[in-house]
């Protein structure tokens, strides 16, 4: 029992060596389904929010603390997900979280510009040198996006386990070795491994429970036992515990709150 993650660029396959790596596991393949549920907790139409992801971040700033709300949207959605295990994601962001789980093997996928330039050529029926130039400012996007929301470098290599290069490579050869990676007993799931998955997961769902209200509010849990930090005035310290245990009545698993309230600083 295993999750893998796959970072990837347009055009890099990556989304179909995710697919057959799934299909060779008999595991299940995700990606849209995770920022459908977020544009649902949004509010917002999962194509608006696809085109933030895509493009510049910029729809987020409509929204109060929208980077804050969506950041904890998807976390949640995702975690609750990989809790299942056996599961293959690919898309946005993942690896960003990930990082403190040994069990989760971590790969970005890329491949040779003219390559990608070439599959844009064809789909979009457009000359070279606008879709290297598409490919290019897509590029760029996606890595500002990184560093503007998670704060960091999609980039680099030291959020991964392993980096393929689909050029020599084929997408088929790619999955080969991913199946032999995956097999080593650093990659299987472990009781310690799925409760470490389950306290992350439960905090992200509380976070994402009060972030409208607390956009900087910090969670950490264990075994159902939740401790929320949240911003607020000590003279008003009771109500603020109350309204955190209000909007927390229908989070599943959770078994005790803490709150911790810590006063307005001039920075906030």
């Amino acid at each position: 029992m295993s999750i893998i993650t796959i970072s990837r660029g347009s055009y890099s396959r990556g989304k179909e060596v995710a697919e057959k790596l799934a299909k060779a596991l008999n595991y299940q393949c995700l990606s849209r389904e995770i920022i459908l549920e977020a544009s649902e907790q949004f509010n917002i139409p999962e194509l608006k929010l696809v085109r933030a992801i895509h493009d510049a971040p910029t729809i987020l700033d409509r929204f109060t603390s929208g980077k804050e709300r969506f950041i904890a949207f998807f976390r949640a959605a995702l975690l609750t997900h990989l809790q299942q295990d056996n599961v293959v994601f690919h898309g946005l962001g993942s690896h960003f979280f990930l990082q403190q789980f040994p069990h989760v093997l971590k790969i970005r996928i890329s491949a040779d510009l003219e390559d990608r330039v070439r599959e844009e050529m064809a789909r979009e029926n457009i000359p070279a040198d606008e879709a290297r130039m598409i490919l290019v400012n897509d590029d760029a996007e996606r890595r500002r996006w990184g560093q503007q929301i998670f704060g960091q470098d999609s980039w680099n290599p030291l959020l991964y386990d392993m980096m393929l290069h689909i050029g020599n490579m084929s997408v088929d050869e790619a999955v080969s070795i991913i199946l032999h990676t995956v097999a080593q007993p650093c990659f299987k799931s472990t009781p310690e491994s799925c409760r470490m998955l389950a306290d992350e997961a439960l905090s992200a769902q509380v976070e994402a429970s009060l972030v409208k209200a607390f956009p900087k509010v910090v969670v950490d849990s264990a075994h159902g036992e939740v401790f929320v930090n949240v911003r607020g005035s000590l003279a008003d310290e009771k109500n603020i515990e109350n309204k955190v245990r209000r909007l927390l009545e229908k989070v599943v698993g959770v078994k005790k709150i803490q709150v911790n309230v810590v006063p307005f600083m001039v920075e906030d």
